[in-house]
């Protein structure tokens, strides 16, 4: 499908101050670098802003200091990057299912599906699940029994959410992602191996979240797993048991919290970072990359932690604890060497 619009319609669109010729059609979104007729482009980022000026764009968006340098057609607002990611849904190739129910389709008599809800081949609705107005459910994916979906809630091919979970309105699930499968839960019995633990809590998401392929969410053990409002969650994350995820919080791919650990809002796990089970973050905290989260934080900031060779874990805990006193000890160090000299 063609996207052509002008650029004036975009300025109205993304509020923005336009400069320029606003009957300019713009067919298509495009990098500084490649960006060609009929395209338009975005400078966000400083490093890139000398491509601006070999940039064939037919506009770019800039903020006022930059547009200050730049004499082609621009739309001029505070943050280019997030006009990029509004305006990035007009140019979207992705097809657009109508509403209908595919014949292969298999759906419970006893579900709740409104009239306007695509489900896709071989998609499987269980007895007493409800989708609500604007669902989209793509070909293989399985919908539990019991299991409520909001409004405008996006299901691609291939997803697993299992029965009794609660998801809010306009959520994003990619494919290969499972929710609600049981948390790790096995009691110790001896020579007998393993009791499992039957998981009978179930998984809560807010509204506004999107979630990437191939992750895993738990369900409770008891309570719910919940997840809040406007999360993002990359691809390959693990959740486990009870967690609980606050607002807007972002995890990147690899991330994980182990069963009953708290998230707060706002908070930012890097690639591969980590939180063990039972511990607290607070709001407003960043977990860089391959950081392990071992105890609560209380106080916002950015935290990273080292990594070592295996060692035995006595060994370990010992260099752990001096890993911490190493700058102390280095100004400690260096005021005994200023009263030798």
């Amino acid at each position: 499908m063609s996207r052509d619009y002008s650029l004036g319609e975009i300025a109205t669109h993304l509020a923005a101050q336009l400069r320029g010729n606003p009957e300019i059609r713009i067919t298509g979104l495009n990098s500084l670098k490649n960006a060609g007729a009929g395209q338009i482009s975005f400078l966000s980022n400083p490093k890139y802003a000398s491509q601006l000026s070999i940039c064939n764009a037919e506009a770019v968006m800039l903020t006022a200091e930059q547009a200050e340098s730049y004499s082609g057609d621009c739309l001029i607002l505070a943050n280019p990057y997030l006009a990029y990611a509004k305006l990035s849904s007009w140019f979207d190739p992705a097809p657009q299912q109508v509403s209908g129910t595919h014949p292969s389709a298999v759906v419970h008599p006893s579900a709740l599906v409104k009239d306007d809800v695509y489900l896709g081949p071989n998609v499987v609705v269980e007895a007493g699940a409800v989708l609500a107005s604007g669902c989209r459910i793509e070909a293989n994916s399985f919908i539990g029994a019991r299991a409520v979906l909001g409004q405008h809630c996006h299901i691609s091919a291939n997803v697993t959410l299992y029965h009794d979970i609660v998801i809010g309105d306009r959520v994003r699930v990619h494919s290969g992602t499972v929710i609600g499968a049981d948390g790790f839960g096995f009691a110790p019995d001896g020579d007998e191996g393993y009791q499992k633990i039957h998981q009978i809590g179930s998984v809560e998401i807010g509204d506004n979240v999107e979630i990437g392929a191939c992750t895993t969410i738990d369900r409770g053990a008891l309570e719910n797993t919940i997840i809040g409002n406007g999360v993002i969650i990359d691809n390959h994350v693990q959740i486990a048991h009870n967690v609980v995820i606050g607002d807007n919080s972002a995890l990147a791919a690899y991330s994980g919290l182990a069963g009953s650990a708290t998230l707060g809002a706002n908070c930012t796990l890097a690639g591969s970072a980590c939180v063990v089970g039972h511990i607290s973050i607070c709001d407003n905290v960043i977990l860089t990359a391959r950081t392990l989260a071992t105890k609560n934080i209380t106080k916002p900031g950015v935290y990273s932690s080292s990594v070592t060779s295996a060692l035995p874990s006595l060994e370990w805990r010992k260099n752990a604890a001096r890993m911490s006193q190493l700058d102390s000890m280095a100004r400690r160090l260096k005021e005994l060497e200023k009263k030798q000299k």
